[in-house]
């Protein structure tokens, strides 16, 4: 008779506990979508970068922190030879964002950045890069700078935040029609 009590026992507890874990699994599922909710759009694409087909960045808390910077002056009007805080051109637009956050001189005007910077292909592109188009100042060769704001690695193309000459600071993508006949390339700060 002890034997079957003690069992009894046994079988309440166990039964007991298992509602309650149930719970807390719930509980854990509701949370997720909290914390995805604080992620911005830039950080959409990152479950499709596997392996070492992407290279990851080394200070992902400095290309935030980088980015943030970038998306305080959306906006922004835009003026020519303008160097920020509250007007830019496109390279005094980029030259400030890295200046001001990453304590780095990355060239005057759009031609300095793309010479003095490291050459990547549009396949490595990262959050933080830079890219280069012409204008039509500037025939074949390097006229506007934009930073990576994020790479659609499906397609190949991105998202970038610039000094536009029409509209201030806005992100554009290079799929648009203007930036798409217009790519020259890419480069990686260091």
């Amino acid at each position: 008779m002890s034997k079957k009590i003690i069992l009894c026992v046994v079988l309440l507890l166990v039964s007991s506990l298992a509602p309650s874990s149930a719970k807390r699994k719930k509980t854990a599922k509701k949370a997720a979508p909290q914390t995805e909710q604080r992620y911005q759009e830039i950080d959409n694409y990152d479950f499709l970068y596997s392996g070492e087909d992407y290279i990851y960045q080394d200070n992902y808390a400095a290309i935030d922190n980088l980015m943030d910077e970038a998306f305080k002056h959306i906006g922004a009007r835009y003026r020519s030879g303008a160097k920020g805080p509250s007007a830019f051109d496109c390279s005094g637009f980029t030259s400030y964002v890295y200046s001001k956050m990453m304590n780095k001189s990355i060239g005057a005007s759009s031609r300095d950045q793309y010479a003095r910077n490291t050459p990547i292909r549009k396949d490595e592109l990262q959050t933080g890069d830079l890219v280069f188009f012409t204008s039509p100042n500037s025939g074949r060769g390097v006229g506007h700078v934009g930073i990576v704001v994020d790479v659609d690695p499906a397609t190949g193309s991105f998202d970038f935040i610039h000094a536009s000459s029409s509209s201030g600071v806005k992100v554009s993508n290079s799929r648009d029609g203007y930036y798409s006949r217009r790519y020259v390339g890419a480069r990686r700060v260091n």
